[in-house]
This record gives structure tokens, C-alpha cells and sequence, in this order.
């Protein structure tokens, strides 16, 4: 069966809700976020999430596990924290006189890597080869990681002292960077009136790994019409012009656009793609990977703002592009029925 065929939205709604669902029992608040670590779940990409102490980064990241009946690890960054502490090594078994694997906590559906600026390069190193190859190397035997498999890394903006910031080329390996903000006035009251409740409540799964992997097999069939892949790349090379950057969006981002574009409408249920899915995702899909000019930071001009800029000066692609889409999909289910026929 193609994944067109297996393509239904309605599902892939219903799942999404139940998790999100879920981890509002949990969580106060922070929609976004939880939102948006679901779209990188279901495009089969990584996340950074950045925010200071005392957001729920971590609470999060468990919640959405254990929602999802997934095997969680966490791993906290060190100085001293070696590539063999997160990928595992071989032991020596003296009872059969055979060096055995043990295997770190990489091998996880979804591990937190906490505050990886503190983590040297050389670990951060084998976390992103972990990351972006979906299998480990120890000793020289290679190993697959489990499917579904997401790293959700955090990192602090302030004490930036004793960290090891991550370059650019590896910043980019992260499918999004969302930001943590402080809750509002009223979820603070919320998290105090429920904090009893919310620290004895056991989060139960709701759905299963092979629904997340049933839902990334049915991005591929999720319509994108042309206009609205113009739009993409529009977005995108407007990021390399904008007079304070320095280095803009690279196909990776109008990849990554592309892919969380279609993860939100399989969220909202949707078969196709909109422009409002493409406005919604370009912020956390953009934001690290644009590196602003000297003159910027001078002038006070942030990554926020750029890309702010950026989507106020591209034009939208017009309205009737949902019609379109509907009638194209209907048309290709009829020709596919009538093939099959």
C-alpha cells in the first residue's frame, strides 16, 4: 500500500489531540511548545528547546514520552561527560569470558539531552552523529537506534560561563528550535493551585509508538501545491537578503519548512497545506539557522524580528489554494480508485 493510500488526516487529528490532551493534564499552559515538539515527532526531527530554569523543559519532553507509551532517558550535560557515558561501551563478562555490549542511555524513543552547551564538542559531536545517522558505533559494531527516535536538547541563554556554545553547522541538525517563555500571570496561579495534583498524577500512555510511525508514513502524501512551495522558497531566499543577515535560510530550511508545514496540517487534520501552516513553523524552523551581521546587534535587531520581517514582505499565496488542493487530492484518490479498479 503507498502512503497516499494510507493517507488519513481524520487519524492523525484524533491521535494528536489525545496526546495533547494528556500532557495538559500535566502541563500548564505551553500549547505552542507542545505543539511544536509534535510536529518535530511526526517529521522525524530533532528539537532545541532554549529557556531558563524552571520552565518544564524536562516535564515536557517526559510528559510527551510517557503519553506515547515511548522509552524516555535523560542525560545531563557535563564538562566531563564522555561520548561512551551517552552511547554505551563493551564490558567484560567474566562469566563467559566475552566482552558484551552495554548500551548508554541514547537508546531511547526519546532522550533529553539537558543544557548540551555544557557538554565539550567532542560529546556533543557523537550525540548529533547519533542524531543524524539513527545508529551508534561502538567498539566498531554499529548499532540501529529505536524507532521512533527524537532528541530534545535544552539550553540555557544566561550562565553561559564554562559552556561549549554549538557552531552553526551543528545548530542546523536540529529540525527546530523552540523557545520556553515564562508563564503568564494566571498559569502561574494555575501550576500553584494544581501543583499537588499535578506532582502525584501518573501520566498513562494514550496512543503507541507505531501510531507516531503510521503518522510519518503519511507525510509523504500530504498535498503541497506548487504555490505554496513557492511561497517556501521565497521565504527562505527573502532571508538572504534581509540587509541584517549575514548568512540566511540553506535548502535545509526550506526542507525543514516543508516537512513541518506538512506535520501541522496532519495535526489540524488536513490532507493539504496552507500558507498559515508554512507562517506558523517558520519561526522555530528559522530562527537558528539565520546569523545576523555585526551592525544587527548594534542596531538591536533580533532573529525574531528578522523573521517577522521576512513574512510581512512575502506575498502570500492567494486564498483559493485550499479549494485547489481539495480538488486535486479528490481527483487523484478518483484516478488512483479508478487504477485500482
Amino acid at each position: 500500500m503507498s502512503s497516499r493510500n494510507s493517507l488519513d488526516p481524520v487519524y492523525a487529528r484524533e491521535v494528536s489531540a489525545k496526546i495533547l490532551r494528556n500532557a495538559a493534564k500535566v502541563i500548564v499552559g505551553k500549547k505552542r511548545v507542545l505543539r511544536e515538539i509534535l510536529i518535530a515527532l511526526y517529521a522525524g526531527g530533532h528539537v532545541l528547546l532554549e529557556g531558563v530554569p524552571g520552565v518544564a523543559k524536562t516535564l515536557m519532553a517526559k510528559t510527551v514520552a510517557r503519553s506515547i507509551g515511548l522509552a524516555y532517558s535523560r542525560i545531563q550535560a557535563t564538562p566531563d561527560l564522555l561520548p561512551s557515558d551517552i552511547i554505551g561501551t563493551f564490558v567484560y563478562d567474566p562469566k563467559t569470558g566475552e566482552f558484551k555490549p552495554r548500551k548508554g542511555p541514547i537508546f531511547a524513543n526519546i532522550v533529553l539531552f539537558d543544557e548540551i552547551n555544557r557538554a565539550s564538542p567532542r560529546t556533543q559531536s557523537a550525540l548529533l552523529e547519533a542524531m543524524q545517522e539513527r545508529q551508534v558505533t561502538i567498539e566498531g559494531v554499529t548499532f540501529k537506534l529505536p524507532e521512533p527516535f527524537m532528541v530534545i536538547a535544552t539550553m540555557n541563554p544566561i550562565e553561559m560561563e564554562g559552556t561549549f556554545p554549538l557552531p552553526e553547522a551543528q545548530l542546523d541538525r536540529f529540525l527546530l528550535k523552540i523557545l520556553v517563555d515564562y508563564p503568564s500571570r494566571e498559569e502561574t496561579a494555575r501550576i500553584l493551585e494544581r501543583i499537588h495534583r499535578i506532582q502525584e498524577f501518573r501520566v498513562e500512555p494514550v496512543v503507541g509508538g507505531e501510531d507516531i510511525m503510521r503518522i510519518r508514513s503519511m507525510l509523504p502524501g500530504v498535498r503541497v501545491s506548487r504555490e505554496v512551495v513557492r511561497y517556501i522558497v521565497d521565504l527562505v531566499e527573502e532571508t538572504r537578503r534581509h540587509p541584517y543577515v549575514k548568512l540566511g535560510g540553506s535548502p535545509r530550511a526550506a526542507i525543514a519548512l516543508y516537512l513541518c508545514s506538512k506535520a501541522n496540517a496532519l495535526i489540524d487534520g488536513r490532507s493539504y497545506v496552507l500558507p498559515d501552516d508554512v507562517k506558523l513553523v517558520a519561526k522555530p524552523v528559522l530562527r537558528h539557522r539565520i546569523i545576523l551581521t555585526p551592525d544587527a546587534e548594534f542596531e538591536g535587531v533580533s532573529v525574531e524580528r528578522v523573521v517577522e520581517d521576512v513574512l510581512s514582505k512575502v506575498p502570500v499565496p492567494r486564498p483559493e489554494i485550499e479549494e485547489e488542493a481539495e480538488e486535486e487530492m479528490g481527483g487523484e484518490a478518483e484516478s488512483e480508485a479508478g487504477g485500482e479498479g
